[in-house]
């Protein structure tokens, strides 16, 4: 899966989706130069290690230094001197005010209005994800400083938007379904068709404006079939009905589908929150109603709150309770604690005085990175020993790990065999069956009859 025409690429920003970017454009043949301002970040890529949890990263990366194919600079400058295709990939926050925080954007394209060169072609590709007319307004600065210079050169701004599934990446990446290409030249066209052809995708073209809207267009989708599923798992909850069964049945409609249909705690990660809320700051600055939009927000804020509400049903008064929790990430696959609802459980278990036992296969680093050397939150070495003397097990993240669970080593290790399960990783009957008080979400509670 190598190309015959091979290019120069920076990549400005190694975060998730530039160093995924990066290693893949690498894998297929390219010379790819990532240039971050972190220092410690670019010092462990040059060793080969991935800051960021991710199926193949460090395979990808080792096997593309060796090759160099691939190089770790702070000096972005040079990067965009030397490259055909200049890749911003840095991040856009949410806001106070839900927008989206663009001074790394625009930090980056006045970065690259000082440095490109006369009498060359370039290729501004905009890979994060931006609101509607952020290329526009990049496209300015960029040709704002190139006056100031007097530097006369050919550029082209293109949008190229990343749909990513973390965890499977670049998986995603090498073998896309479809890429999304904004531009209205027919040359830089043309020049991303050649730099992506290796990967024999289906190209999408389309101006910069739908392009960039495109991508928050799918994010909200997906993030409205989640919040979707939640609110019919009330109606389930509420009648008697399994939201299991309702998902197969209605997701089976070729016309709706599976995948993102699952009934839980809530959704988080570093896209779907921000690009609703993106998009209801958008809908407001322009005098729009996005009545749907607010209420997928709304609606995954209490999914959030789901499981601890819950515990406090069930024991009352929560002072001196502990509770084992299992999973930090915000989905399986990821280290990323981004919007994760289990930080929603751990500060509502905190504020009323549990202490917290937590394990997460790859998660915990991360943790101790947001809430220090609390007393009241210990780090476990697996996921049995963070059961030990706990008065309740909480499922956050669907690990395969934790379906894997041996129902009697938790008998045995809870004071009170209870789980409320975030994730619907197990079956009431089973747990009704192993003697386990069992919590889950738009399934009715199964109590076995005793004689």
């Amino acid at each position: 899966m190598r190309s015959d025409t091979n290019f120069k690429i920076t990549i400005l920003g190694s975060g998730y989706v530039g160093l995924v970017t990066g290693v893949c454009l690498a894998e297929i043949g390219n010379e790819v130069i990532c240039a971050d301002t972190d220092s410690a970040k670019i010092n462990l890529l040059k060793q080969g290690k991935s800051p960021i949890h991710e199926n193949n990263m460090e395979e990808f990366l080792t096997k593309n230094i060796l090759a160099k194919r691939i190089s770790f600079t702070e000096d972005a400058a040079s990067g965009i001197k030397q490259s055909k295709f200049i890749f911003i990939a840095v991040g856009t926050p949410s806001a106070a005010d839900g927008s989206a925080d663009l001074q790394y954007i625009f930090s980056v394209a006045k970065l690259i209005g000082q440095n490109l060169e006369n009498e060359h072609e370039y290729v501004i590709v905009m890979k994060s994800t931006v609101p509607v007319g952020t290329g526009d307004k990049a496209k300015e600065i960029i040709n704002n400083e190139l006056k100031q210079r007097s530097v006369s050169c050919k550029f082209a701004m293109v949008s190229n938007p990343e749909f990513l599934k973390q965890g499977d990446a670049i998986r995603d990446f090498m073998h896309s379904d479809r890429i999304i290409v904004g531009t209205d030249l027919p040359h830089p066209l043309a020049l991303m068709h050649q730099l992506y052809a290796p990967l024999k995708a289906k190209i999408i073209s389309m101006d910069i404006r739908s392009a960039e809207l495109a991508k928050y267009a799918a994010n909200a989708f997906l993030a409205t079939k989640i919040s979707f599923i939640n609110e019919i798992a009330q109606f389930a909850e509420k009648f008697g009905a399994d939201i299991d069964n309702v998902r197969i049945g209605i997701g089976t409609d070729p016309r709706i589908g599976l995948d993102f249909l699952h009934a839980g705690c809530g959704y988080g990660g570093s896209c779907f929150p921000k690009d609703v809320k993106a998009l209801i700051w958008m809908a407001r600055e322009y005098g729009m109603e996005t009545s749907l939009f607010n209420a997928v927000e709304g609606i995954n804020l209490r999914q959030k709150h789901l499981l601890f509400n819950r515990i406090k049903k069930r024991f009352g008064d929560l002072e001196g309770k502990v509770i084992a929790v299992w999973g930090l990430a915000f989905k399986p696959n990821t280290n990323d604690m981004r919007e994760a609802p289990s930080m929603v459980l751990l500060e509502s278990l905190w504020r009323s005085g549990v202490l917290v036992r937590a394990y997460d296969p790859v998660a915990m680093p991360d943790a101790q990175k947001i809430y220090g050397e609390r007393v009241d939150f210990i780090l476990c070495d697996s996921a049995e020993d963070a059961l030990v003397g706990a008065d309740a097990l909480a499922i956050v993240t669907e690990w395969e790990e934790f379906r894997k669970a041996n129902f009697a080593n938790i008998k045995s290790k809870l004071k009170q065999s209870i789980i409320f399960d975030g994730r619907n990783i197990f079956h009431p009957l089973e747990m009704a069956e192993q003697g386990i008080e069992y919590y889950c979400v738009g399934r009715k509670k199964v109590t076995l009859k005793t004689t």
